[in-house]
Parts: C-alpha cells; sequence; structure tokens
C-alpha cells in the first residue's frame, strides 16, 4: 500500500479507536461511579472554589469536560444552578480533563494486550453490573491506548519527511500558526483530549539526531493552546436553543480557554521553562509526551487560579456578549427543564428529575390549598381560577416527567440501582399524580353541583374542609425527606383512620340534616364522591411515603 495512505488509515484508525475507547470508557465510568456523581454534584454551594473543585472530581470521573460542560450547561438552563456557580465548575473542569493528557504520558505499550484481555474477562464473566462496568473501564482503557500506538507506529516516518519537518520549523517560528492548526484540529473532532494524545504522539518522534522531538516543547505548545480554543465549539453548540444563562455559561468557557491562550502565546518561553522544570529529565524524545501533559495541567491550573477571584468581571463580559434579560419561555417548574441531553449521563438526568419531581409535589400542595379554598374559603372564585392554573401546569409536568423517565429506561444506561430509583421516582410521580386526579373529580363534583343550581350547606362545606385538612397534613409528611419512613407511615396510618372515621360522622349528619329538610337530597351523591375521592388521597399519601426515600430533596 502507498505510505501515504498507509499513514492516513493508520491516524484515522488509531483515533477511532480511541474515540471508542475514550467514549466507552467514559459511559462506564458514570455507569460505575453514577451515585459519587450526585454526591459531588450535592456539594456545589455558592462558593466558587468548591464549585471549581466539583467540576474538577466530575470530569476527572467523566474523563471528559465536553460531558462535564454540556452537563452544567442542562442544570443552568433548568434553573438548579446560577450563573456564577456555573461558570466556577466550568472553571474546575478545564482542570479535570488535564488527567486525561496526563494518562496518556505513561508509557504501558507492553501492557496493552493484558490489560484488554482483564477488562474483557471482567466485562464477559461478570455476573454483577459494577463488575462488568468496571470491566468495560479498563477493556476501554486498553483499546484507547492501543489506538494511541497504532498512531505513534504510523507517525515515525513523518520525521524523516521534510514537509513534515518544514511545517514544524514554521509552527515554531510562528506560533499563532500552532493555535490555528490545534483549534481546527479540535473543531473536527470534538474532542480535545484526541487531539492532545495526536500531539503528543507527534511530539514524540524523534528528530534527524535520535535524542530531541521534531517539533519541541516550545513547537507543541501552541498547538496545544489551539487545542484549548477548539474544545469551546462543544459548549456553544449545547447551549443553541437553552436559556441566556445557559448560552453566558458556554461563552465564559470560550472566554476562559481564549484569553487563557491568548495571554500564554506571549510567554511560551517562560511556560516551556517552567514545565521542563517540574517535569521529569532525561531525553527530550523521551520526556516531551509528559511534559505536553504537564503544560496542559500547568495552563488550566494558572487560568482557574485568574479567573476565579474575576468571576464577577466574567459575568459581566458574557452579559455584555449575550445581552437582555434572562426570561424564560416556559414558567418557573415548566417541563421544558428537563434537559433531553443528559439522558446519555444518568446521574445528571437523575438529578433533574429529582428536582421536578418537587416541583411536582409543591403545585400539588398548592392544589390541596386551592381547591380546599374554592370550596370554603372566603374568597372562592380567585381560588378556584387559581387552582384550574396549578393543575394545568401538574399536569403538564407530570406528562413530560413520565415521558422523560420511560426514555431514561430505554436508553439503556442506567444501572441496576439507577433503574430502581428511576423506577421509585416514577411510582412516587404516578402517585401524586393520582392526587391531583382526585382532586380534579373533586372540582368536577363541585361544578356538577352548581350546573344544578344546588349549594353546600354551610356544615358540609366545614366538614369537607377538616377532611381536606387531614389529607393535607398527609401529605406534607408523605413528601417530606426526613425521618424513618417506617414511622412516617405508622403515623400516616393513624392520620388516614381519623379521617375514616371523621367522614364517617360526617355522611350520619349529613342525612340527619336531609331527612330534617335542612339539605338537599341532590347533594349526597355529590358529597360522598367528594369524601370518597378525598380517601383515596389519603391512600396515596401512604403510597408515597412507603416509597419515599428522599426523592424529593
Amino acid at each position: 500500500m502507498n505510505e501515504g495512505l498507509n499513514t492516513i488509515f493508520g491516524l484515522t484508525g488509531g483515533l477511532a479507536l480511541f474515540l471508542f475507547g475514550m467514549n466507552s470508557m467514559s459511559d462506564a465510568l458514570q455507569k460505575a461511579a453514577g451515585e459519587k456523581m450526585k454526591a459531588i454534584l450535592g456539594v456545589l454551594t455558592k462558593n466558587p472554589v468548591m464549585g471549581a473543585l466539583a467540576g474538577a472530581l466530575v470530569t476527572a470521573v467523566l474523563q471528559s469536560s465536553s460531558a462535564t460542560t454540556v452537563m452544567v450547561i442542562g442544570f443552568v438552563s433548568a434553573g438548579l444552578m446560577s450563573l456564577p456557580q456555573a461558570i466556577s465548575v466550568i472553571f474546575g473542569a478545564n482542570i479535570g480533563t488535564t488527567i486525561t493528557a496526563q494518562l496518556m504520558a505513561f508509557k504501558i505499550s507492553n501492557y496493552i494486550y493484558p490489560i484488554i484481555f482483564i477488562g474483557f474477562l471482567m466485562n464477559f464473566t461478570g455476573r454483577k453490573e459494577k463488575i462488568k462496568n468496571i470491566g468495560m473501564v479498563i477493556f476501554s482503557f486498553g483499546l484507547l491506548f492501543e489506538g494511541i500506538e497504532i498512531m505513534g507506529k504510523v507517525m515515525k516516518p513523518l520525521a524523516d519527511s521534510p514537509v513534515f519537518l518544514n511545517l514544524m520549523g514554521k509552527v515554531s517560528d510562528i506560533p499563532v500558526l500552532g493555535v490555528i492548526l490545534g483549534a481546527v484540529m479540535t473543531l473536527i473532532v470534538q474532542s480535545s483530549s484526541a487531539t492532545i494524545a495526536v500531539l503528543q504522539n507527534f511530539a514524540s518522534q524523534a528528530g534527524p539526531d535520535g535524542v530531541t522531538s521534531v517539533m519541541g516543547l516550545a513547537g507543541a505548545i501552541p498547538i496545544l493552546l489551539g487545542d484549548n480554543i477548539g474544545t469551546t465549539i462543544t459548549a456553544l453548540l449545547a447551549s443553541i436553543g437553552q436559556s441566556k444563562n445557559a448560552k453566558r455559561t458556554a461563552v465564559a468557557h470560550s472566554v476562559f480557554n481564549i484569553t487563557g491562550s491568548i495571554l500564554f502565546l506571549f510567554i511560551i518561553p517562560v511556560l516551556a521553562g517552567f514545565v521542563r522544570f517540574i517535569s521529569p529529565k532525561g531525553n527530550e524524545v523521551d520526556v516531551i509526551s509528559r511534559q505536553i501533559a504537564n503544560a496542559h495541567t500547568t495552563f488550566n491550573v494558572v487560568c482557574t487560579f485568574i479567573w476565579l477571584p474575576l468571576i464577577p468581571v466574567m459575568i459581566k463580559i458574557v452579559m455584555f456578549i449575550i445581552r437582555g434579560r434572562d426570561e424564560m419561555e416556559l414558567k418557573e417548574y415548566s417541563a421544558g427543564f428537563l434537559d433531553e441531553k443528559l439522558i446519555a449521563q444518568p446521574a445528571a438526568a437523575m438529578y433533574l428529575v429529582s428536582d421536578e419531581l418537587k416541583h411536582l409535589t409543591e403545585y400539588t400542595a398548592e392544589l390541596l390549598e386551592y381547591l380546599k379554598e374554592s370550596i370554603s374559603g372566603k374568597e372562592p372564585r380567585a381560588a378556584r381560577e387559581k387552582y384550574s392554573e396549578n393543575a394545568a401546569n401538574a399536569i403538564s409536568l407530570y406528562d413530560s416527567l413520565s415521558v422523560y423517565m420511560t426514555r431514561m429506561f430505554s436508553s439503556g444506561n442506567l444501572t441496576e440501582i439507577q433503574s430502581e430509583q428511576t423506577a421509585g421516582m416514577f411510582y412516587l410521580a404516578n402517585h401524586v399524580e393520582r392526587i391531583a386526579g382526585r382532586c380534579g373529580e373533586i372540582a368536577e363534583s363541585c361544578d356538577r353541583l352548581e350546573a344544578e343550581g344546588k349549594k353546600m350547606s354551610q356544615e358540609a362545606r366545614k366538614e369537607i374542609r377538616t377532611c381536606m385538612k387531614i389529607t393535607q397534613k398527609m401529605f406534607r409528611e408523605a413528601v417530606n425527606p426526613e425521618g424513618q419512613a417506617a414511622e412516617t407511615v405508622r403515623n400516616m396510618a393513624k392520620e388516614r383512620n381519623k379521617l375514616r372515621k371523621v367522614s364517617r360522622q360526617y355522611k350520619k349528619e349529613l342525612l340527619n340534616r336531609v331527612k330534617k329538610k335542612k339539605c338537599d337530597a341532590v347533594i349526597l351523591k355529590y358529597y360522598e364522591g367528594i369524601m370518597y375521592n378525598i380517601g383515596k388521597i389519603a391512600d396515596n399519601c401512604i403510597g408515597i411515603a412507603e416509597e419515599n426515600r428522599g426523592s424529593f430533596k
């Protein structure tokens, strides 16, 4: 085969193997460490340092700054994360992604096939899902190193190519060309980890003297800076169609990398000297891969330290670029906040579902209050209008939650534990939706009674109000994540028994009023229907309490 074609096929094939291994490893890591991911996300605070630390840890687990950035943009769009908070996480993600380059710098060519075999064996024979996921991580890790080895072998002839040597000479003399080259490469491949791995392999080829690198550290750094600029396109693409603050988060990622690259472009000799000082000593061709990894880490750590105290300045910059108020087209608890892009990241998707499930319970609690006030309150018409508005929002949110969780199941990305947890949240959402449905039936009974020109007596309204207060108390206890579930269920069972006893007594009193002609007999069937639905709401509350394990946090 023609040597040029052989090089092209080797590069593209090795790159494909590397990207496949990287994506598979990222997916398997998410499945193996899904709960840890949730815990890391839980430490997010308004403190920028904690946000940066969380971003670095999540990216180190995911092995992809792009995945973290897409996740953060989804959270900002959903209103779960403020703009300053998101920006600090993005800064940390840039540090976390340097772990990949550090791993690439290890020389493990003699151990690649044993690693691939061990990973395959664990994945193929493992019975527990966690073992299978760990096996896939190891197998994918071996695959991406095999991809690097393939690329390294086909690049060796380039070290003797006058055209290639001339190009590298120009990059070293004109750093801007290196920045453009790195940015274009990453734009095409859509992975800075892949282009940095290619860069490490290129730089590891020996020059004519067999000791120095064909490009040297000073020639590699501009390309590295371009790689950091090119990777921001993923965030910008992910922000399309999102809220203004989500777009600002993506722009902040770009500003961070572009300003940092411009700064370091003027101090390449200083950066190169520092990197040589902190890196292992030896022939340049043997240590340059580690030097590039250290330069990558140094760049992102320094930029983070510079920008962290300047987050207010960054906010002003992105607010200037993306102008206007961040007015949501959808209302505060709209179903549009369930980001489809995050279904591939189960831990993040479950975080969104859990939060929206809490919103659904808030809607339902308001439904119960407005319904009670529309029946026996001082301003029944105003309460009824608010009830109707909340009922429509609750139904819309439940429908979207249901579809979203179904897609999560069908995606195949959930672990067994995540599947159980998601099923539990689905079950909870069902109970909450049934309560909303029971409220609808109660409201319909009131409408029919009014359509017949009948009105409930003051006594009947007070009785319904008393019973609804009991169910409201039960609902609040059911969705409370604190306390022991068993104890909560026992307490609520007592409340339900109290409700049954009270409703039976009220029905007897209503019959007596009908007999004494103090109340219209037509009201009886509607009254019984309302009491029946109130009782069913109590049953649903107990169902929620039995299933609830902090899903409404």
